[in-house]
């Protein structure tokens, strides 16, 4: 077991995205190369993180020999070509288990991929397997899977964040040099701020979800993890735009994103979340503040904003997603797919499978948003929820109004002992504190690594944007990544891929 001053994650393997592509697309490298050069990695060292759920080896060799293929006879393989990809276990891929770490998808196979898995294939990228999470996306640890808990690579008695913990500690440990996770209240962005990688949650409708197994429908969002912001924006360039399978995809043409990395911050407005920054450590604090200073540094005007609006939005947001789920997981009741526990009736049968199914998270937010939806108390607290939410987006408003972009931590700490959360919930949850506001928006925000506390462990700095603001968000990105602690990101691994 590594302690948090012990090596770095992932000390000899693979170069950034954009360099393994590249070297790809010339012939340099051969796709098969990385592959195998990854798959050896991961068997050798995921018993010990449990990244994965399932690694997907044949497929990603097949994958690679077309890549090569398409190399040898001067074709363009795609942007991601040979680059090696982790997808979280919630998104949909065509006969090959997607389980959202719950007992109650135990032998499901899509009989369809997602449409960002399509883009991904599209693009040439290399699946290595599906990711461990927190069971149906619930929790910010992934310590609730019913497959066991996921360790951080700074430090395996430490969590790697949630709930797309298996992603983020996936790329922080070198087993891919990209990987997609979900975002339903930070479920990106706190596990890369752990994990000391950069992960974006986009605008709600730029990325479809169609093929993502629904948490809260009117939250969720897929993003990407990365080393850096220029692979996290290639990423996103990559699986974003306008699908017809999805009704809230947004039309219009996708915003050059990796463009964008080459402006500079000369002339941008920043405003600090003052408000946070009572509730965050120390660490926490000074990053956000010395990330203030490197964007003033590099030509950005920076000023404190006052938010308070934003510190109801966790108290909404355990309202609205519960009720959501409530709805969207009432699909699993042993008669169309998955998990079946046999009864006397159809109604005992069905109570049997969800309790067999579900694990005590999942059903502490299934009984939470029945509840607020029943009747008597819908507008109590649901509607009110939502009337926060309203003011939560009215807020940000006003503060765009002024500014740019946002400043803020990402999470209230560097990451937490595992264990040491488990049996209080509230304190659980507050771990989204800074995060969830973005989700009730609609609006983008990213994470990028940028400091190391006093025991090694990363700290990210988060950058908020108001909807499609992702070219301004990554500006900030670039800027603050230009200026980060040394060490303090999930370094690229140094290796026969580099």
């Amino acid at each position: 077991m590594s302690g948090a001053g012990g090596p770095r994650p992932g000390a000899e393997g693979l170069s950034d995205a954009a360099s393994i592509a590249s070297r790809v697309r010339s012939g340099e490298l051969r796709a098969a190369d990385v592959a195998e050069q990854v798959l050896g990695d991961v068997e050798s060292r995921d018993a010990e993180l449990h990244c994965f759920n399932l690694v997907t080896g044949e497929a990603m060799r097949a994958a690679a020999a077309e890549v090569d293929r398409l190399v040898a006879t001067g074709a363009d393989p795609g942007p991601l070509a040979g680059v090696p990809v982790a997808l979280k276990d919630n998104l949909c891929t065509k006969g090959v288990p997607t389980t959202c770490s719950s007992r109650m998808l135990e032998g499901w196979s899509p009989p369809y991929d997602a449409t960002v898995v399509r883009r991904l294939v599209a693009a040439g990228a290399l699946v290595v397997g599906k990711t461990n999470l927190d069971e149906f996306a619930m929790g910010s640890s992934t310590e609730n899977s019913a497959f066991g808990p996921t360790r951080n690579p700074w430090d395996t008695g430490r969590v790697p964040g949630g709930s797309s913990g298996g992603s983020a500690a996936a790329v922080a440990a070198g087993f891919a040099a990209l990987a997609l996770g979900s975002d339903t209240g930070g479920s990106i962005r706190q596990p890369a701020a752990l994990c000391g990688v950069v992960g974006i949650k986009p605008t709600y409708g730029l990325v479809s979800r169609y093929g993502l197994v629904a948490f809260a429908s009117s939250l969720d969002q897929v993003g990407p993890f990365a080393t850096t912001v220029a692979d996290a924006a290639l990423l996103l360039e990559t699986i974003a735009g306008h699908d017809e399978m999805d009704s809230t995809s947004l039309g219009g043409p996708v915003p050059r994103l990796t463009e964008a990395l080459r402006s500079g911050v000369d002339g941008l407005r920043v405003g600090v979340v003052r408000d946070f920054l009572a509730d965050a450590s120390a660490d926490c604090v000074a990053a956000v503040r010395n990330g203030a200073d490197v964007l003033s540094r590099a030509g950005a005007s920076v000023e404190d904003v006052a938010l308070p609006e934003l510190l109801h939005g966790l108290s909404a947001y355990y309202l609205i997603a519960p009720a959501e789920a409530s709805s969207n997981l009432a699909r699993y009741d042993g008669v169309r797919y998955g998990l079946r526990v046999d009864g006397e009736d159809v109604e005992q049968m069905n109570a049997r499978t969800r309790a067999a199914g579900f694990g005590p998270e999942v059903r502490r937010r299934i009984m939470l948003g029945t509840y607020v939806l029943s009747a008597g108390y819908y507008d109590a607290y649901y509607a009110q929820a939502q009337r926060v939410r309203t003011l939560v987006a009215r807020a940000f408003a006003r503060a765009y109004e002024h500014v740019d972009v946002l400043l803020a931590p990402t999470a209230p700490s560097v990451a937490f002992p595992l264990g040491a959360k488990t049996e209080d919930p509230l304190e659980m949850y507050l771990a989204d504190l800074f995060t969830i506001p973005s989700n009730l928006a609609g609006h983008p925000a990213m994470s990028v690594p940028f400091a190391l506390d006093g025991q090694g462990l990363p700290v990210g700095v988060q950058v908020l944007a108001p909807a499609l603001g992702e070219v301004a968000m990554l500006r900030a990105g670039v800027a603050l990544e230009s200026g980060a602690t040394p060490g303090a990101r999930g370094p690229v691994r140094p290796g026969a891929v580099v």
